[in-house]
């Protein structure tokens, strides 16, 4: 029997998911947007159910008849709709990028028997996948990754395209980075210590503290060196900066004409029309993920190399297709029964499994997202 799903969220990269799935499986999408649900319906097998992914109880009656809940909300959405789907007793693989701690939710997730793997993109995600799977088999000295999502036309003045909701990136580029440096963990301003490398794809990017390695300061806190960093045309955060630093990120309301206004809010409005990627916009995804450590007594360091693209056949974003295949290949991982361990996993987790591990990355090969794999010796006196 065909095994359900249901994919909350019809945006960018949820789009991607459901188109994905719906090749092998029955895909119901659910979004509040009417426009988004309509081009799924209409150009794919895939159903659609247009509601309000706020209230608990549409989330827990929605999913009540599906086998596996894939979430693809906005981050500020995410926590509470991963926590009534445990509840509901469903399996979940969740993309969104939340400010809580959702191995909170561990222990309810072992009580209602359920599967719920986090942070399951591109970044984090895939990074993490590489430091679990190196974890089991070498003592890792450092570990660092660089990842950005950019439009491949520069455009002045931001020369930046946002994949995800402007309010998304705008707190990662305002939350603070964490970070371990010999065995402490620290905390630094976001888009602190810049640096410039050069990629032969793309050219010289800049790339800047962010606050990407979340669970792994807890899941892996034993590496002495780790550290996030994301990759952005260079002059980008200079100008965010001077953005900060104006205020037009507060919180707190601002009153104009009798009315408050929290100026994040009005600066995400304006922001959505200049960051905002059109239909068929060339754009790619690079990452570079580097760990360094000794294997069998010989230091070494291994880096995984990837670069994607926009497909034009599918019409998806590489940002969608990088993301969203991430989590579809957790989505099956599920379902054909190979990783059944009942809690809360990031990818961390999943990669200690070597078959979960090549599991995933063929996944991704099959569908041209390749993770280039290159190994050095390092001699030592």
């Amino acid at each position: 029997m065909t095994a359900k799903i249901i994919v909350l969220g019809a945006g960018l990269v949820g789009k991607a998911i459901a188109i994905d799935l719906s090749k092998k499986y029955r895909v119901t999408t659910a979004d509040i947007n009417q426009n988004s649900l309509d081009y799924l319906s209409e150009r794919y097998d895939i159903d659609k159910i247009r509601v309000n992914l706020l209230t608990k109880d549409n989330v827990k009656d929605l999913v009540r008849d599906y086998d596996l809940v894939v979430s693809a909300v906005p981050g500020f959405m995410g926590y509470d709709i991963l926590q009534y789907v445990i509840e509901s007793g469903k399996n979940i693989v969740d993309i969104s990028f939340m400010y809580e701690d959702y191995m909170e939710l561990q222990s309810l997730a072992v009580e209602n028997g359920v599967t719920a793997i986090t942070d399951c993109g591109v970044a984090p995600g895939m990074p993490n996948l590489f430091a679990g799977f190196h974890n089991e088999i070498m003592e890792i000295e450092t570990f660092r990754y660089y990842v950005g999502g950019l439009p491949k036309i520069r455009e002045y003045p931001f020369y930046y395209k946002a994949p995800f909701s402007p309010i998304d990136v705008i707190e990662e580029y305002t939350r603070p980075a964490r970070l371990i440096e010999n065995g402490r963990v620290l905390t630094k301003p976001a888009m602190s210590d810049p640096e410039l490398i050069f990629f032969e794809n793309v050219g010289t990017l800049e790339a800047f503290y962010t606050d990407g390695l979340r669970s792994l300061l807890q899941n892996l806190q034993h590496i002495p060196n780790m550290e996030e960093k994301t990759l952005r045309y260079p002059g980008h955060i200079e100008l965010v900066k001077a953005l900060i630093a104006a205020g037009f990120f507060d919180h707190d309301p601002v009153t104009i004409n009798n009315t408050g206004i929290k100026p994040i809010d009005f600066t995400s409005k304006l922001l959505i029309k200049n960051w905002k990627l059109m239909p068929n916009e060339p754009e790619y995804t690079i990452m570079r993920v580097i760990i360094e450590g000794k294997q069998s007594e010989r230091k070494k360091t291994i880096t995984y190399d990837m670069y994607d693209e926009y497909d034009d056949k599918e019409e998806l974003a590489s940002m969608a297709r990088t993301t969203g295949f991430t989590a579809t290949a957790n989505a099956e991982l599920i379902l054909d029964g190979i990783f059944k361990k009942k809690g809360v996993f990031p990818l961390e987790l999943i990669g200690m499994d070597e078959k979960c591990f090549n599991y995933i990355l063929d996944y991704h090969k099959r569908r041209n997202i390749n993770y280039l794999k290159t190994e050095k010796e390092i001699e030592t006196r």
